[in-house]
């Protein structure tokens, strides 16, 4: 058992070093060293350049133009180069993991692009030229930086699944509800105040995601018949969504009757209040 540890260690350090060293050979020949000398097209016509350290995206790459799936996760991209909208036939593109502050605009030239991977990066704000993406069907967003949901996303006509948990957004615009082909919505970890109204509109959506916010009071949601999931954990909430037979409720009171969360919901507002009562002097000590 020691020794297996032990050698599993040795190769992690050995896997550091190799990086280290890298840094210092020519751009050139450190990109052939990382990710070999892609000469032909790989025979699933998917490449997968994750967690190789890189820096840029070797033009070497782009010239696969009957690639479907391309995989750069984990890397230290900025930038990709214009020559990628030459992946014409490109399905999946994934970026998460890396180190954009901006969209490439090469990334909205890609026509059959239906799944995009952006999340964990810096993003804070979308190009309008995204809205070119009509094909797209799936857009991760999650862990970046944007306080304020962007709007070109309300163009994507096709679009079924967003995710965007664990930014900073406190609304969501009403235009999202152009998005009839919406099936799934994640917002977890965000700084909603309030369960957002557009929603209560998108009849069609199965799965609704709101876990983490900052939501007190929850409206029913009985009248959306297309509702499958709703996830509503870790809110500061008095009371339960009330749902439709036949949907599942992941969250506080969630196998509760209306009556039993009535009851319970006044006795967490006046333990709130209590609390509230409580901090005041302390407060106005410190001040």
């Amino acid at each position: 058992m020691w020794r297996t540890s032990s050698v599993s260690e040795t190769v992690r350090k050995m896997g550091n070093a190799m990086r280290g060293v890298v840094a210092f050979i020519p751009a050139e020949r450190c990109q052939r060293f990382l990710v070999g000398d892609l000469k032909e097209m790989p025979l699933d016509r998917t490449l997968d350049l994750s967690s190789r350290q890189l820096r840029r995206l070797p033009v070497a790459a782009c010239v696969f133009d009957e690639l479907v799936k391309l995989y750069l996760s984990g890397n230290n991209l900025s930038t990709l180069p214009v020559e990628l909208q030459g992946l014409r036939k490109l399905q999946l593109l994934a970026l998460d993991f890396n180190c954009f502050e901006e969209l490439p605009a090469a990334v909205c030239r890609l026509p059959q692009l239906s799944i995009l991977y952006l999340g964990n990066n810096r993003l804070y704000h979308l190009p309008r030229e995204l809205r070119e993406l009509k094909e797209l069907s799936t857009l991760w967003l999650e862990t970046n930086c944007f306080t304020v949901f962007p709007k070109v996303v309300c163009e994507l006509s096709n679009l079924k699944t967003l995710h965007l948990g664990y930014n900073q957004i406190r609304s969501l615009p009403k235009e999202l509800k152009r998005l009839e082909e919406l099936r799934s919505i994640w917002l977890a970890g965000n700084q909603l105040a309030e369960f957002p109204p557009v929603l209560l509109e998108m009849h069609f959506l199965a799965v609704i995601d709101v876990d983490r916010n900052r939501i007190r009071r929850f409206p029913g949601l009985s009248h959306m018949q297309g509702l499958k999931l709703v996830i509503y954990d870790h809110n500061p909430c008095v009371n339960a969504p009330a749902v439709g037979e036949g949907v599942r409720r992941v969250g506080r009171w969630a196998d509760s009757s209306d009556d039993e969360q009535e009851d319970d919901g006044s006795k967490a507002a006046s333990e709130t209040t209590a609390e509230v009562t409580e901090v005041q002097p302390e407060e106005e000590h410190n001040i």
